[in-house]
């Protein structure tokens, strides 16, 4: 029995073996045009800046959620097998699979948040100027800062064809329509530096 087929490693076989299937079906995703990353993206609150609260620091909301699930379970899986290979050459025998797991965990957060960072840096923002903005009519978005009413725009998270999020103004198109924050809108047409909008008839597919 090696030490990456023996039953103390098996949490560490198991994050890599994730991390594998995940990888494979973040390409198959790319090649049919349906991300699975975008997916998991969207069940993120729709905030400007990300997680700002106890887990803004894993980057939550700034890189890929798929990303830094990868991360950390790369980071688990490569820690697990050093700490139990490094048991097994001075103690002789492996450690008990949660002993060598909690440093494994903690180490796989560290990276989660070390590397997510870097690549909170690199990868380009939300923001594209790749679309023009008259492609945004008839996309759906989330309003995410302030009130809009009628003479007054609030801030609105809606997303693109890529899946990038943009950051527009946008005004009820009726002026009897209010819309709070959290309020599902769709995009109908474009009006001066805002958007005007109309509230989302399937905000299931947002």
């Amino acid at each position: 029995m090696t030490l990456f087929t023996a039953e103390q490693s098996w949490p560490f076989s198991a994050a890599l073996a994730v991390m594998v299937g995940l990888c494979v079906l973040e390409g198959a995703g790319l090649l049919i045009a349906h991300s699975p990353s975008q997916l998991l993206d969207n069940l993120l609150p729709d905030t400007p800046d990300g997680f700002d609260g106890p887990l803004g620091w894993l980057h939550l909301g700034k890189v890929p959620m798929l990303v830094l699930i990868i991360l950390f379970l790369t980071g688990f899986a490569l820690t697990g097998y050093l700490i139990q290979g490094m048991a097994l050459s001075l103690g002789g025998h492996l450690l008990p699979a949660w002993v060598a797991g909690i440093p494994a965990a903690l180490a796989g957060l560290a990276v989660t948040s070390g590397l997510g960072g870097l690549i909170a840096h690199v990868i380009p923002r939300d923001e594209s100027s790749a679309v023009s903005e008259q492609s945004l009519i008839g996309r759906a978005g989330v309003v995410v800062r302030g009130v809009a009413r009628a003479g007054l725009a609030a801030e609105a998270k809606v997303r693109d064809i890529h899946g990038l999020a943009h950051y527009v103004m946008v005004e009820p198109d009726l002026p009897e329509q209010v819309f709070e924050e959290g309020a599902n809108v769709l995009l109908v047409k474009k009006s001066g530096a805002s958007f005007r909008c109309i509230p989302n008839p399937h905000p299931e597919l947002l």
